[in-house]
């Protein structure tokens, strides 16, 4: 079993109609989120996924979520 991941970033259309979690600090994960549905609605915006790292740089998604904004 992987390790258990948190990170926010940008949610894009990636290959395969598969999508991928652009991250503040360059890095990529690609999402096995399963419900694409969820994902089709999300794109294009700040999420925080939370999931278990199935691959390289591949995350199996248990939830996703709008992420929360910083201002105060």
């Amino acid at each position: 079993m992987g390790t258990r991941h948190t990170v926010t970033g940008i949610l894009r259309p990636s290959q395969y109609g598969l999508y991928a979690l652009e991250m503040d600090g360059g890095g990529v994960w690609q999402l096995d989120c399963g419900w694409g549905w969820k994902a089709r609605k999300l794109a294009g915006q700040r999420v925080t996924v939370e999931g278990t790292r199935g691959g390289f740089n591949l995350l199996d998604v248990n939830r996703m979520r709008i992420a929360c904004s910083d201002s105060a």
